[in-house]
């Protein structure tokens, strides 16, 4: 959401960032609709102000047992127009609300332009692509061929984009999560959550998804939508809160699962577990003081840039162009992990800072340390540390052999006792 003040002040800037978005001139519009509310609250304060006198009027002229009738007409009458004028102010009040939630966020001077993906800069690059003497796999042919990835079975349960792991493979998945959420909690400084993945309409609406991005989601039939990712109940920890400012930054973790409709990757990744409706991930939160959200971006981007050197996957760093950073965020880094069986670099992690647009939404504040009076809107940031099934599949094919057996990663041997090689059964 963003402050209608910044907009009265500088109207050509907010029409500059929205452009940057592809986004039509907005302040004339919204400028409009504000002056109208200024004026009916205008008048409505100066006809608070006759009600006022009215009643005193009136009082006066009842201790004098003088004639009221001409003053208590006028009170009905200045009644029914303070009605209206408050009508008329809620009715800009929305309307301003409306335009403004369905506006993006204003993004960093530093991101890049370009219309997709494929203007994005790749700020570094961590390992060497590895070199097989035999044709990698891709991770599907590998499940199936160990017996261990079942398509069939979670489509006949569920329908496409589903995945039933069994036996080993499923023990290698849940080391994943517990790896990642031990390295973040023990060595990052997290806080480890255990969430709601069910949600009210003011939780998604807090992080953005609602109203733009409905169809995105899974909704129960008594209204509650299924968590696309732990971001959304973990931000809304401070919803309509306070923070003592000594609180931040303050930072959370979750592994959970998470559940995304795909409506707009029809026939994407239809092979395989890149693309599902559900899957699990371990996310970070932090709510931050503005002044050092942008250190927070880049300590979460190496947050999870960590995991995935703990695992010795290589990766690379992206800082995403105009077109391609999403809705709510102002600056986002995604992290791309090579998979050889595919030959190309996938995304594993996004890690973004909101701004103050998350917290205007959910009315997310902080109390200044200095005069312990000052109230402000925090920062929010959000990074996926990491996406669990796509760290599986990244481990699967970077760790493959010749005979389709996979190693067990180092970091994952404490997690997985016994088991240093998965191979058929």
């Amino acid at each position: 959401m963003h402050d209608i003040r910044a907009i009265r002040a500088e109207p050509q800037a907010f029409d500059a960032a929205m452009a940057r978005r592809g986004f039509a001139p907005q302040s004339e519009a919204i400028l409009a609709l504000d002056a109208g509310r200024r004026a009916a609250l205008s008048d409505l304060q100066a006809a608070q102000a006759r009600r006022n006198e009215l009643s005193r009027d009136i009082g006066k002229a009842k201790r004098e047992k003088l004639d009221t009738a001409a003053l208590e007409q006028e009170a009905v009458a200045l009644r029914g127009q303070m009605e209206q004028l408050q009508a008329q102010a809620d009715d800009a009040d929305l309307q301003i609300k409306s335009v403004l939630e369905a506006l993006p966020n204003i993004l960093d001077a530093a991101v890049p332009d370009g219309r997709d993906e494929s203007a994005n800069v790749v700020l570094k690059t961590w390992g060497q692509v590895p070199a097989f003497d035999f044709t990698p796999r891709q991770h599907f042919e590998l499940g199936e061929a160990l017996g261990l990835m079942d398509f069939a079975g979670a489509a006949k349960l569920a329908g496409a984009r589903f995945t039933v792991l069994r036996g080993a493979l499923a023990r290698l998945e849940r080391a994943l999560g517990q790896f990642m959420i031990d390295l973040h909690t023990l060595e990052h400084g997290y806080e480890e959550m255990a969430v709601p993945t069910l949600v009210n309409d003011a939780a998604v609406y807090g992080t953005g998804q609602l109203p733009k991005f409905s169809e995105d989601l899974f909704r129960t039939t008594d209204g509650r939508w299924l968590i696309p990712t732990a971001e959304v109940p973990l931000t809304n920890m401070a919803a309509a809160e306070i923070t003592p400012e000594a609180k931040l930054p303050w930072r959370m973790t979750s592994l959970t699962d998470c559940f995304r409709s795909e409506a707009g990757s029809a026939g994407r990744d239809t092979r395989g577990m890149l693309r599902q409706h559900q899957f699990r991930k371990v996310e970070m939160v932090s709510i931050t003081h503005p002044d050092h959200s942008d250190a927070e971006h880049e300590r979460m981007t190496r947050c999870a840039e960590t995991v995935l050197e703990r695992l010795e996957l290589p990766h690379r760093r992206l800082l995403l162009c105009t077109g391609d950073t999403g809705f709510g965020s102002a600056r986002t880094h995604d992290l791309e992990v090579w998979l050889p069986g595919q030959q190309a670099w996938r995304e594993i992690s996004s890690c973004s800072n909101m701004r103050d647009f998350q917290a205007r939404r959910m009315n997310a504040r902080f109390r200044a340390a200095a005069d312990n009076k000052t109230l402000a809107f925090a920062h929010t940031l959000n990074g996926s540390g990491l996406a669990v099934g796509r760290t599986l599949i990244a481990v699967m094919e970077a760790y493959q052999q010749a005979d389709g057996s996979i190693r067990v990663p180092d970091a994952l041997r404490p997690y997985l006792p016994g088991l240093d090689v998965i191979a058929a059964g």
